[in-house]
């Protein structure tokens, strides 16, 4: 990103701790994550304490609460606060939410999600436990865009490490978290660069 270029304005989607978006948070402050800022944190659950923190950091928040309304009122909803934000890049971050086909077209390949195992294999919930109960040797996080399956759009990038003798479900989770915070910084870093394609399912970086 030239210094020209405004930052990438990211809009994080939460529905729990928020582990992830506190990561990214630290990397925007300390200058390991150059070229994007947080233009807003929303999140589905009222008592998501990644968005009570994202308060007390002085981030502007929005809660839209999902449980028991209509996907597409509430998408509707979502869509609108990012909008009004002019939110370049959509980052869910522990959002337990399946987005609607309407809200992905609204930011066509401007969403990412990061899931812990090394897509294709193990999607969706629990991969961590997944993957160590199929007994594989390398586990790891993948960030990707969001397209209408799970679990599923074109990977950025995906960091591995090994599991060990010594490991269970909850240490390997913990593990796979130490990674999932350095490597979504990464991938945000490298699509707020620019210098990339997409060919089918296939990220090429320029």
């Amino acid at each position: 990103m030239s210094a020209a270029q405004k930052p990438l304005r990211l809009g994080i989607l939460l529905s729990g701790r928020g582990s992830n978006f506190l990561a990214i948070a630290e990397n925007i402050r300390s200058g390991r994550l150059s070229g994007a800022e947080i233009a807003v944190v929303i999140a589905n659950v009222a008592e998501a304490p990644g968005l009570a923190a994202a308060s007390e950091m002085g981030f502007e928040t929005e809660l839209f609460v999902s449980k028991g309304r209509p996907r597409a009122e509430h998408d509707a909803d979502v869509i609108a606060a990012l909008k009004k934000r002019n939110v370049d890049l959509v980052i869910l971050a522990g959002y337990m939410r399946l987005l609607s086909p309407r809200f992905i077209a609204a930011f066509p390949n401007r969403i990412l999600n990061i899931h812990p195992s090394l897509l294709p294999a193990f999607p969706g919930l629990d991969a961590q436990t997944q993957a160590f109960e199929y007994g594989v040797k390398l586990a790891g996080c993948t960030v990707h865009f969001v397209d209408e399956h799970l679990d599923h759009g074109a990977i950025i990038l995906q960091r591995a490490i090994e599991v060990a003798e010594s490991d269970d479900a909850h240490s390997l989770a913990e593990r796979i978290l130490v990674e999932e915070h350095i490597a979504y910084s990464e991938a945000i870093a490298r699509v707020a660069s620019g210098e990339f394609e997409l060919r089918g399912r296939r990220y090429i970086k320029k």
